[in-house]
C-alpha cells in the first residue's frame, strides 16, 4: 500500500486519511501465489469500441493487487478477440465465455453472476464496459468499504457527454440520486427503501454477495444497482453511495437515439408506474419546468408580476440546485441552462413508457427483449 491512499469521506468528497491495509502486494501486480485484493468484473456484450480502454484502465489500478475478469456475453463484434489479446500479455486478465441466458434472467445480471463465481478477491468491483477507472479508483472504494464497514459501496462516475442528446438525458442520473436521496439518512439507517447504487460502478464484499444471492437474487430485473443495494440492506448489511468523479469516467451513450432507448429500458423499473409517476411529475414539473414556463409567459406579458416574481425565485432555486450537483459531479456547466428541458425529456421518456406499454414494448437492449417488472 502507499503511505496515504485516497479515502472517501461521509460528505461525498475525498481527502487524505490514515492508511487502511488491504493486501500484501503494494505493486498491484499478481504472481502465481498472490490473491488479489480486488477482482474487477466487467460484463461485456458488443463492446469492441470501449473494452480495450476499460481493461487497460483497470489493469493500471494502484495500491491494490487486482485481477480483471471480462465476461463475453455472446458478442457479435471483436470484443472477445480484443480481450483475448490483452490476456495473452497480462496474466491478470481472464476472458470468460458467458453461457446461454437462462429463462428468467436478464443479461447483465447473468453475466455478473457468472464472472463473480470465478473471482478470487475478497472485494468484487463490478464495472460497466463503458467505464474507465482512475488508477486509485479500486483502492479508494475498497478502503472506504473497510473503513465504514460497508458490504456494498457504489459510486457515480463522472459522466462524459459530447452531444446535445446526451446532455439532455444523462444529467438526470446524478440529479435524482444526489438531489432526492437523503444521504445522511441513508448512512444512518439500514432501511432497504433508502438503498441506492449506480450500476456502473459497484464494489461488494464477496462473502456477503454470496450469502445474499448476489445478482441471482435480482435475476429477472434490470435495475441491478438499486436492487442489489436493497437486497444487501434487507439482510442487515450497510451500503453506501459516494461521489465517483475522481474514481472513474463513463460515456453511457453517444447519440440521442441511444440515450432515449437506454433510459426507456430503465424506465420500466423506474418512475414509470401508475403510482409513482404522478408523484414524480408533480415534484419535477412543479419545481423545475413550471417556473420556466411562467417566466416565458411573463416575458410575453401574460403572467401576473407577483406570479412572475415567485417563478423567478423558484427558477433560481432550481438552477442553483442543478449547479451545485453539476459542480459536485464534475459535469459540463453547459447542462445547467438546459436543466428544465432535461427534466422535461426525463418525464417524456417515463410517460411514453407508461402510456405506451404495448408500442414501447418490453425492455429491449442490445438485441435482447425482456418481460416487464421482472416477470
Amino acid at each position: 500500500m502507499s503511505e496515504k491512499p485516497t479515502h472517501l469521506t461521509p460528505t461525498l468528497s475525498f481527502q487524505e486519511r490514515e492508511p487502511v491495509a488491504l493486501g500484501t502486494d503494494p505493486s498491484g501486480l499478481l504472481n502465481a501465489t498472490t490473491t488479489p485484493d480486488v477482482s474487477i468484473l466487467i460484463p461485456a456484450r458488443d463492446e469492441a469500441a470501449a473494452i480495450e480502454g476499460t481493461v487497460r484502465a483497470a489493469l493500471a489500478s494502484t495500491d491494490v493487487a487486482v485481477e480483471v475478469l471480462v465476461g463475453d456475453d455472446h458478442s457479435t463484434d471483436a470484443t472477445a478477440a480484443l480481450v483475448r489479446a490483452l490476456a495473452a500479455t497480462d496474466p491478470r486478465v481472464r476472458l470468460l465465455a458467458i453461457p446461454p441466458l437462462p429463462e428468467g434472467w436478464t443479461g447483465k445480471n447473468h453475466a455478473c453472476s457468472v464472472i463473480a463465481a470465478a473471482a478470487r478477491g475478497p472485494h468484487l468491483l463490478f464495472v460497466d464496459a463503458d467505464v474507465t477507472l482512475a488508477p486509485e479508483g479500486a483502492a479508494a472504494l475498497a478502503a472506504h468499504a473497510v473503513a465504514t464497514g460497508s458490504a456494498l459501496v457504489s459510486a457515480v462516475p463522472r459522466q462524459c457527454m459530447e452531444t446535445l442528446g446526451e446532455r439532455l438525458t444523462v444529467p438526470m442520473i446524478g440529479f435524482l440520486l444526489v438531489g432526492y436521496l437523503p444521504i445522511p439518512m441513508m448512512r444512518a439507517s439500514l432501511r432497504p427503501s433508502l438503498g441506492a447504487a449506480c450500476g456502473q460502478l459497484v464494489l461488494v464484499d464477496r462473502a456477503v454477495y454470496a450469502a445474499t444471492g448476489g445478482h441471482g437474487a435480482i435475476r429477472g430485473f434490470l435495475h441491478d444497482g438499486v436492487l442489489l443495494a436493497r437486497t444487501f440492506r434487507q439482510a442487515g448489511h450497510r451500503t453506501d453511495l459516494v461521489a465517483g468523479h475522481p474514481l472513474a469516467t463513463c460515456r453511457m451513450y453517444r447519440s440521442w437515439a441511444e440515450a432515449w432507448a437506454g433510459f426507456s429500458k430503465n424506465a420500466h423499473e423506474g418512475m414509470a408506474t401508475p403510482r409513482a409517476l404522478p408523484v414524480w411529475t408533480a415534484l419535477l414539473f412543479g419545481g423545475h419546468i413550471l417556473p420556466a414556463l411562467l417566466l416565458i409567459g411573463a416575458g410575453l406579458g401574460g403572467v401576473d408580476p407577483l406570479a412572475a416574481g415567485i417563478a423567478g425565485a423558484a427558477m433560481l432555486l432550481s438552477l442553483g440546485a442543478r449547479a451545485a450537483i453539476t459542480r459536485a459531479m464534475r459535469e459540463p456547466w453547459s447542462t445547467i441552462p438546459l436543466h428544465p428541458l432535461t427534466v422535461a425529456v426525463a418525464l417524456a421518456i417515463q410517460w411514453n413508457v407508461l402510456l405506451r406499454r404495448k408500442t414501447a414494448g418490453a425492455a429491449v437492449w442490445k438485441g435482447r427483449s425482456y418481460p416487464l417488472n421482472g416477470a
